[in-house]
């Protein structure tokens, strides 16, 4: 069972405890995929562990095996979501540098129109 005592900050702890209600894509003891509030493209989701990891430069060894599933489950839910034959954007942002507006790991995936690069 996952606790978020201390996290009671963290608006993504509160979405897996149920506290704020979000459009759950699926959801199992370790992992939640929810729809992006303000959506990039037809496709956008965000999957998130729930055991609380602030970003991912603090992943531990002992979360080789949650960051696995984490990116098995973006993949199979971006298969689901239609972006089989064009592909998808995975992103994994890391701290205010890297545009992480949430202390919560979490990856987007967004996909259903061509994505440029760079990002803007």
């Amino acid at each position: 069972m996952i606790t978020f005592a201390g996290m009671s900050d963290c608006i993504f702890c509160k979405i897996a405890s149920g506290a704020i209600p979000a459009q759950k894509l699926d959801e199992d003891d370790e992992i939640l995929a929810f729809h992006d509030l303000a959506p990039q493209g037809p496709v956008h989701f965000l999957v998130i562990p729930k055991k609380h990891i602030s970003n991912i430069m603090e992943v531990e060894p002992t979360d080789t095996l949650l960051l696995g599933r984490l990116l098995n489950k973006a993949q199979a839910l971006a298969q689901e979501q239609g972006c089989t034959e064009k592909g998808a954007r995975f992103v994994i942002n890391c701290k205010s540098d890297g545009g992480q507006t949430v202390d919560h790991l979490h990856i987007h995936v967004i996909g259903g129109r061509p994505l440029g690069w760079p990002p803007g």
